[in-house]
C-alpha cells in the first residue's frame, strides 16, 4: 500500500484543514499486566452455566474464525505541521507492505 508522505487534512485542533506528514508506528497491542485480575475483581468471569445452549451437544466450532491473520494493522500517525500535534488514524488497514511514496 503506498501512502504520500503529506496530506492535506482537517486538524481537530486547530480546527481546520491543514497540511499534515505521514508516519508509520509500531502498533501498541499489548495489553496492562493486571487487566487480568482487575476484570476478575469487578465480578467478570464468574461462571453463570450455559444458560440452556449446549445441553445434549456440543457448539458449533465449524463457523468460528480460526488460524493467524496473514497481516499486521498499520498506526498511521498525522502531525500537524501548524500546532505540532499528532492524531492516530481512527480505523487502521491491513497490509502486508506500507511504502511512504
Amino acid at each position: 500500500m503506498k501512502i504520500p508522505k503529506t496530506i492535506k487534512k482537517f486538524c481537530k485542533f486547530c480546527k481546520k484543514h491543514t497540511e499534515q506528514k505521514v508516519a508509520q508506528a509500531k502498533r501498541k497491542t499489548a495489553q496492562h499486566p493486571l487487566a487480568r485480575y482487575q476484570k476478575k475483581r469487578a465480578g467478570y468471569g464468574k461462571s453463570t452455566g450455559n444458560l440452556g445452549r449446549y445441553g445434549s451437544r456440543p457448539a458449533i466450532t465449524k463457523f468460528k474464525m480460526t488460524g493467524k491473520k496473514q497481516t499486521k494493522k498499520t498506526d498511521i500517525r498525522y502531525t500537524c505541521n501548524v500546532c505540532k500535534k499528532t492524531t492516530v488514524e481512527q480505523s487502521s488497514r491491513r497490509a502486508k507492505k506500507v511504502e511512504m511514496v
